[in-house]
C-alpha cells in the first residue's frame, strides 16, 4: 500500500488521542497496542478486499470496536480513565460512550490535550519533543534519532523513560488552563517546527522532501491557532514560516524527482494563496513585545517570497535577521545558513570565511550541505579542483537518492568550470 506510510501518520495520532482519553494515560501503551493492531487488520483485509473509499472512517471504527472488546474484557481487572467510572460497567452505557469518545470535534480536542501532556514538566524538552513526533506524528524512532541528530538506540531509551513518566498519570492535560499551557506551549511549539522541517529538508533515506509531515505539521499548527490560550504571536510566526517555506514546496522538485535550488526555482510555481497565508500570519505575529526564533525565520523566509527574482533578494536585511537569530538561538545550522546568506551579499570568500569560522563545526562534519556549501563557494571563485573535493565529501554523506543525485550534477559543474550565480543552503 503506497500511502500506507502517510496515511498512518495522518490517522494514528488521532486515534491514540481518543483511545488514549479512553483507557487513561497510563495506559498509553494499550492505546498504542491498539491503534496497532487497526493498521495490522486493514492491511490484511484491504490486501484481500481492496482500500475502502473512506480508510480513515474504516480504521477509526476498526480501532473504536477493538477498544470495546478491550474495555469489556478487562474492565474488572484494569483501571481505565477515571472519568469513564461507572458508564463502562453497563453494556447499556458503555458502547454509547465510546461511540461519543470518537466523535470528530472530541478527538480533535483530545489531540491538543495528548499533545499538551507529552510536554510533562518532569522531560526535558528535548524529551518532551520526541514524545510528540513519536506518539502523535507517527514519527519512527529512526525519523526521530535523524530529527535530533542522535542515535537509534538514544532516541529509543528516551522515549521509552519518557513513556514511563507519562504513565504516572491519570488524565490527559488540562487545555482549559491557560497557565499552565503557556508552560509547556514552547515545547509543542518546538515539535511542529522540527515535523515540518523534517518533511521541507529532512534527513528521509528515500526522500529529501515529504510534503505530506509539512502539511501535518501546518495542520497541527492550525489546531493550535484555534486554540485562544495557543494562539500567541510565536504560535502566528511559527504558521508563518510553515506557509511561506510550503509555498514554494511545487517549485522545489522538478518534474523528473530531482532537487531544484533556490536560484532556479520557477517563482512562478510559488504556491500565491499560502504565500499571502505566511505574510498574513506574520502580521498577526507582531502583536505584543515578543520575539522568538519563529519571527526571526518567518522573517527571513518572507523576504525571499517578496523578491520577485532572486537578484532583487535583499540579502543585508537577511543576514542583519540572521545576526539577531544567532544572538538568540545560537547553533551550526544558523551559523551556516548565515555565512551562505553573508556569500550573497559580499561575495564567496566572505562565505567560506564565515563557514570556517563557526564554532561547534564538528557538529556539522555529517551534515551534507555543509561540505556542498563550501563546494558552491570554491566553484565561485574559480577553485574547480577544491569545490570538486568539497562535493565528493558532500555526495559520501549524502541522505537519499534526491541529495546524491543533486550532488553528482554539482560534481559534474566542477569539471566544466560552471559557477552558480548564487548558492543557498535552504534549496
Amino acid at each position: 500500500m503506497a500511502s500506507g506510510d502517510h496515511l498512518f501518520r495522518h490517522q494514528s495520532g488521532r486515534m491514540v488521542a481518543a483511545l488514549t482519553r479512553l483507557f487513561g494515560i497510563h495506559n498509553l501503551a494499550l492505546a498504542e497496542d491498539v491503534v496497532q493492531d487497526a493498521f495490522c487488520r486493514a492491511l490484511e483485509v484491504w490486501r484481500i478486499r481492496g482500500v475502502p473509499e473512506n480508510p480513515c472512517a474504516w480504521l477509526m471504527t476498526a480501532a473504536k470496536n477493538r477498544a470495546l472488546d478491550v474495555l469489556r474484557r478487562e474492565r474488572t481487572a484494569r483501571n481505565f480513565a477515571p472519568e469513564l467510572g461507572r458508564w463502562i460497567e453497563s453494556e447499556w452505557t458503555l458502547a454509547p460512550v465510546v461511540e461519543e469518545y470518537f466523535a470528530p470535534n472530541i478527538i480533535k480536542d483530545d489531540l491538543l490535550r495528548l499533545m499538551f501532556s507529552c510536554c510533562h514538566p518532569q522531560l526535558p524538552e528535548a524529551t518532551q519533543v520526541m514524545l510528540i513526533l513519536h506518539i502523535l506524528c507517527g514519527f519512527s524512532v529512526d525519523e526521530v534519532a535523524s530529527a535530533f541528530v542522535s542515535s537509534h538506540a538514544a532516541a529509543e531509551k528516551r522515549i521509552t523513560r519518557a513513556k514511563k513518566v507519562l504513565a504516572t498519570s491519570k488524565r490527559l492535560f488540562d487545555t482549559t488552563d491557560p497557565d499552565k499551557l503557556s508552560a509547556r506551549l514552547p515545547a509543542v511549539q518546538r515539535a511542529l517546527y522540527l515535523l515540518f522541517n523534517e518533511g521541507y529538508h529532512g534527513a528521509s533515506p528515500e526522500s529529501a522532501v515529504r510534503a505530506e509531515l509539512c502539511r501535518e505539521a501546518m495542520r497541527l499548527a492550525a489546531m493550535l491557532l484555534e486554540h485562544p490560550p495557543g494562539a500567541t504571536p510565536a504560535t502566528y510566526a511559527l504558521a508563518a514560516l510553515m506557509c511561506l517555506d510550503a509555498a514554494r514546496l511545487p517549485a522545489r522538485v522538478d518534474a523528473s524527482g530531482h532537487l531544484v535550488p533556490l536560484f532556479e526555482q520557477d517563482r512562478g510555481q510559488w504556491d500565491q494563496e499560502l504565500l499571502a497565508e505566511g505574510l498574513g500570519f506574520l502580521a498577526l505575529s507582531a502583536a505584543g513585545s515578543e520575539l522568538t526564533e519563529y519571527h526571526l525565520e518567518a522573517a527571513i523566509a518572507s523576504h525571499h517570497a517578496s523578491a520577485p527574482r532572486m537578484e532583487a533578494t535583499d540579502w543585508a536585511t537577511i543576514v542583519s535577521l540572521y545576526d539577531r537569530l544567532m544572538t538568540l538561538r545560537p547553533s551550526p545550522i544558523v551559523a551556516l545558513n548565515r555565512a551562505i546568506a553573508l556569500a550573497q551579499r559580499d561575495g564567496a570568500e566572505h562565505g567560506i570565511a564565515a563557514i570556517r569560522a563557526i564554532t561547534e563545526h564538528d557538529r556539522l562534519m555529517a551534515y551534507p550541505f555543509y561540505s556542498a556549501a563550501l563546494g558552491e563557494l570554491a566553484l565561485r571563485c574559480g577553485r574547480s579542483r577544491t569545490a570538486g573535493e568539497h562535493f565528493r565529501a558532500a555526495l559520501a554523506l549524502a541522505r537519499n537518492p534526491m541529495e546524491r543525485e543533486f550532488l553528482e550534477r554539482r560534481l559534474g559543474a566542477c569539471e566544466t568550470g560552471e559557477v552558480p550565480e548564487v548558492c543557498n543552503k535552504r534549496m
